[in-house]
């Protein structure tokens, strides 16, 4: 029996194979595009993309190039359409941001309709449990996107209390991320994306429980599921904010675009940028999604000269965003959870101290507990020990089947029979073999 291709099956994961095969068998295409449009039309209506009022006049339709003073530049070209029941306002990267975050809730909430259902149908049964977590994992991409409803759409949406939020989670301003708008769009598309991405782990590991075909279970068709422990418990909370703290943190350097230009940025920011927050990132989000595949290639690649490099490069790393940097290396722009705590009890600079991004509170608690020591912690111990880093997170993976050995696909296994078969008692009677029987045979009675 070959293993799956590791390639295909992070393909098939990162495009929702699963999740299409299961809204497809459940006929529910029309169910996702009726979600689909209720959304986009609520994001533009809240967004002042879509203007439903009485206006004089026919329909007119305009294509506007650029704005001609190169505000807002990722909004170009865009469409005006403008008839008797309203107007419409098409800015380029808003409408192609709201269309991919509309089709994510559309996917969804119908795949959350869908396990509802299967959770009514059997909730007399043990998969109770994976069931509710389902529904409720079907729901998530739909309530991160309402979130920021209409927020990447227009600067109109001041009002929308998700700004606040984003830029709280990724060390900005509410002011700076609605005239940086376009930040807002790529920061809906990817968390809807990650949170449909842990929908289709959740389908393939407990699809068996929901009624799926074997098709929409992938490779863990033929899998148990991890029992439902405190082990469980604690490993998915764990996983889940390792997905939340890596998403969050490699969206910060994107955000800090908004306010450094990449090109004038420093050398010592570019290192904060590629060591600190896409590699303690990607770590977190690939330990969160693979960690079966992770830690086996850590392990492989410890031997090398190369993975003992990456092993020195993570512990660099981790150590420098969830100890701190010493100075003057604090002053370039490249701090840890030392570095903000000496600020926050007003130590000297001459020492590292570096002031926090928030004051003390939830955005504060945010960023050192689910981001510094968080992500920091994880580098810190992969490096040091990786198998046993990952084990509580690997615990919740379904356990691959027993491999069959090559050629035995189809074969019955021996039934054991005794060797000989038992011997009479004296006392038992048995008719007399008759002539010519083969030889061993008890001789005729004499007359």
């Amino acid at each position: 029996m070959s293993d799956p291709d590791p390639f295909d099956s992070a393909y098939s994961l990162l495009t929702l194979r699963s999740i299409r095969r299961y809204v497809r068998r459940s006929h529910a295409i029309m169910m996702t595009v009726f979600f689909v449009v209720a959304y986009a039309l609520g994001s533009m209506t809240l967004g002042g993309m879509l203007l439903l009022t009485h206006v004089g006049g026919g329909y007119t339709t305009e294509v506007l190039w650029h704005s001609g003073t190169g505000y807002q530049s990722w909004n170009y070209p865009g469409l005006l359409i403008v008839a008797p029941w309203g107007v419409v306002s098409l800015p380029f990267f808003a409408t192609l941001a709201m269309v991919l975050v509309s089709v994510g809730v559309g996917i969804g909430m119908a795949v959350a309709v869908l396990l509802g259902i299967a959770l009514l149908r059997r909730r007399a049964m043990s998969a109770g449990q994976p069931a509710a977590v389902g529904t409720l994992a079907g729901l998530t991409p739909a309530m991160i996107a309402l979130l920021t409803l209409g927020a990447c759409c227009s600067t109109t949406a001041a009002a929308t209390a998700g700004v606040g939020l984003v830029a709280q989670v990724s060390g900005s301003t509410t002011d700076n991320l609605l005239v940086n708008n376009w930040y807002l769009g790529v920061f809906q598309v990817v968390v809807v994306w990650t949170a449909l991405i842990a929908q289709e782990l959740l389908l393939r590991v407990y699809g068996g429980l929901f009624g799926l075909p074997a098709e929409s279970s992938g490779p863990y068709a033929s899998s148990a599921p991890p029992p439902f422990t405190a082990r469980f418990l604690v490993g998915s909370l764990l996983r889940v904010g390792l997905l939340v703290g890596g998403v969050t943190w490699s969206l910060a350097m994107l955000a800090d675009w908004t306010v450094v230009a990449p090109g004038s940025a420093s050398a010592a920011t570019w290192f904060r940028w590629i060591v600190q927050d896409q590699l303690l990132a990607g770590l977190a989000i690939a330990t969160a999604l693979f960690p079966q595949g992770l830690s086996a290639l850590l392990t492989r690649g410890s031997r090398t000269r190369l993975g003992r490099w990456g092993r020195g490069l993570l512990l660099m790393a981790g150590a420098s965003l969830a100890i701190g940097v010493p100075p003057p290396i604090s002053g370039w722009g490249v701090e840890g959870l030392g570095n903000e705590l000496m600020g926050l009890l007003g130590l000297s600079s001459a020492w590292g101290a570096v002031p926090p991004v928030f004051s003390p509170g939830l955005d504060l608690g945010f960023r050192w507990g689910l981001q510094y020591l968080l992500l920091g912690g994880l580098a810190v111990a992969v490096a040091l020990a990786p198998a046993r880093a990952l084990a509580p997170i690997v615990r919740t993976v379904a356990r691959a089947p027993s491999p069959v050995p090559e050629g035995s696909e189809g074969v019955a296994p021996a039934v054991s029979r005794p060797a000989t078969a038992p011997t009479p008692r004296p006392d038992e009677r048995s008719p007399s073999p008759a002539p010519g029987n083969a030889a061993g045979a008890a001789p005729l009675p004499s007359r």
